[in-house]
């Protein structure tokens, strides 16, 4: 289930991504064939382009779709592997849990005092601080299943570079 959980968020993303390019180009369109610029593609494609990274981040390390240096670890037996595996996803994991904690720290203080962009939409900035802590919690997550994954004697997923 969170599995389907975080292909979901990938879609998501995925999707995000798309809108921030069609708000950009309309922004290109307004402002160079109609003279009449937008005040909100920038702000929202920033957010969208936020969101869809950090929400999708999780998926990207199930999949092993990060940028991964394994020249070195390939040369290793299968077991020095797993535990280079286990080491990484731990790393990963730790990491995460420390972003995600000061990022939820970050998100409630903007909560809390109401602060704001102070651009022309005026936007409230938990808006954009919210993702930190979602995504990286996630991933924090995530690198626990797949250390679980490791242990439990399943094959470390290789990635698209195979």
């Amino acid at each position: 289930m969170y599995n389907r959980f975080i292909v979901a968020l990938a879609w998501i993303g995925a999707l995000l991504f798309v809108a921030a390019g069609l708000m950009l180009s309309w922004e290109v369109v307004a402002r160079y064939f109609f003279v009449r610029p937008t005040i909100w593609a920038a702000e929202l494609s920033q957010l969208c382009l936020i969101w869809g990274s950090l929400i999708g981040m999780p998926w990207a390390l199930a999949t092993r779709r990060h940028i991964a240096v394994d020249a070195i670890t390939r040369l290793c037996s299968p077991t020095m592997q797993r535990v280079l595996e286990i080491l990484a996803m731990a790393v990963v994991g730790i990491f995460s849990i420390v972003v995600a904690w000061k990022g939820f720290g970050i998100f409630f203080e903007s909560l809390e005092r109401g602060r704001t962009t102070g651009s022309m939409l005026d936007l409230p900035t938990w808006i954009s601080e919210l993702p930190v802590f979602v995504g990286f919690a996630l991933l924090a997550i995530q690198s626990l299943i797949e250390i679980i994954r490791v242990v439990m004697g399943r094959e470390i997923p290789q990635g698209a570079h195979e």
